[in-house]
């Protein structure tokens, strides 16, 4: 049983020259210790097919419960490492709506974890009115919401005002016009993001102010599909310019303003409870957010 991580090694890298390189051990030294553990369980885990080893149905076996014992034994070190340190793991859990969460969130999360790896990141995901009853009963320490919140006994900081753009692909029939305007969507093909959120219900209510009637092709939850549909399918999409930031040296994409977009505007904020900036992990989080949406 020693040699059960080495195993799990094999199986992910699917070939025993990968597995001995990234374990610094020599192919000859690798397969001597797969031998001694396949004794030891009495059971043959790979089957060679010419160069290729594949599983046997008791390798299959082996290494899900492989799996299972590594993640015990990581959660029985982390659990065991407050007792090292003597006070408890800093936690924190983050309410986030949809959009947010695909936008915002795993870039706050990457910024905060860089300086505080240790700390123990939950999330959840809610709708902004679910995540401000979240916050109040205490569900959550803190939310990301793409809206101002005006409530008693909440603090709200706004980290970034969006609005919406247009992307095309490239050779899209309308890309190279000098100048777009609402109506040029009447009839569109375009795909969508989901009903529900509010980068929607903006969308839509744009079209009605307009009388604009685009050919909805798709709705879908996720931005980054959204995007891989637009080059292959060839249609629009209206998206948060916050997102397409990191398209505008795509070639193979053109984002493209119409002045209706952009007063579409809307603030993304952090929302919290006054009390809780009194929990070190939560004021450590609003700080760097501040500091990097400040700093761009």
């Amino acid at each position: 049983m020693q040699h059960l991580d080495i195993f799990t090694v094999v199986v992910e890298q699917v070939s025993l020259s990968r597995a001995s390189q990234l374990l610094n051990l020599s192919q000859p030294a690798l397969s001597r210790k797969i031998a001694a553990l396949e004794d030891s369980l009495g059971v043959k885990l790979f089957a060679r097919i010419g160069k290729r080893l594949e599983l046997t149905p008791a390798g299959h076996l082996c290494y899900e419960y492989a799996i299972r014992m590594n993640g015990l034994e990581r959660d029985m070190l982390r659990a065991l490492n407050k007792f090292k340190t003597e006070k408890a793991p800093a936690s924190l859990t983050i309410g986030a709506s949809l959009t947010t969460l695909q936008l915002t969130l795993p870039e706050l999360i990457a910024l905060y974890t860089a300086d505080n790896p240790d700390t123990d990141i939950k999330a959840v995901t809610g709708k902004t009115h679910e995540i401000v009853s979240m916050l109040r009963d205490k569900k959550i320490d803190i939310g990301v919401v793409a809206s101002l919140v005006n409530e008693p006994g909440l603090q709200c900081v706004p980290l970034f005002d969006d609005h919406l753009s247009l992307l095309l692909p490239a050779g899209h029939p309308i890309a190279e016009r000098q100048l777009l305007t609402m109506r040029d969507l009447d009839g569109l093909p375009m795909i969508l993001f989901s009903k529900g959120t509010w980068y929607r219900i903006l969308t839509d209510e744009l079209f009605h102010r307009y009388s604009v009637y685009p050919d909805v092709k798709m709705e879908i939850d996720s931005f980054e599909a959204i995007i891989r549909l637009v080059s292959t399918c060839k249609t629009a999409t209206l998206l948060p310019m916050s997102y397409m930031r990191r398209f505008l040296h795509d070639k193979e994409l053109l984002i493209r303003s119409i002045a209706e977009l952009e007063k579409t505007e809307r603030t993304t904020s952090l929302i919290f409870q006054y009390d809780a900036l009194h929990q070190p992990s939560l004021h450590n989080f609003i700080w760097k957010a501040k500091e990097h949406f400040a700093e761009g």
